[in-house]
């Protein structure tokens, strides 16, 4: 059900690079689609310096149900990802966590979610430790990742 399109609208984290260039923050949007039935097949769109990359990413299911694992290269690289809470129509909520790290994602099928939404989102990230000084939103202007896929991927990367 978590199959489509979705747009991130807000993230909390204690990242330093998030931190540090959070007034670079462009919009992206993610296609997931469901592969051999289980895995989750994620695609994010996104501007970076002018130019579009695509990031292709696929979490295997874990053991509990909404519980997925990113596999990366090299030590501490797994990333752990829980659906949080989604109506599946207009908001979905994440959790990932990378050892000790945690980070809350805030996805809307729209690029605009309600503020009953945005609420719920907000007291997620209190409820993990995490607080507006950590929150970020993304902005929603522009239309480049609107359009198809394939006319706009100018760069490519796999993890």
């Amino acid at each position: 059900q978590l199959a489509g399109r979705w747009f991130l609208v807000g993230v909390a984290s204690r990242c330093g690079y998030l931190a540090q260039h959070s007034h670079r923050l462009e919009a992206t949007a993610v296609t997931v689609t469901v592969e051999d039935g289980q895995s989750l097949a994620i695609s994010t769109l996104r501007r970076l310096d002018g130019t579009c990359w695509e990031l292709r990413q696929r979490y295997l299911p874990a053991e509990a149900h909404g519980h997925f694992l990113l596999k990366g290269r090299g030590y501490g690289s797994r990333v752990e990802m829980v659906v949080g809470e989604t109506d599946h129509s207009t908001y979905a909520i994440l959790y990932y966590q990378r050892g000790r790290s945690i980070s809350v994602k805030l996805y809307g099928r729209t690029s605009q979610v309600s503020d009953a939404v945005v609420d719920k989102f907000e007291e997620r990230v209190r409820a993990v430790g995490l607080n507006g000084d950590v929150t970020y939103y993304f902005p929603h202007y522009g239309g480049w990742h609107t359009a198809p896929w394939d006319t706009h991927s100018q760069g490519s990367a796999q993890e």
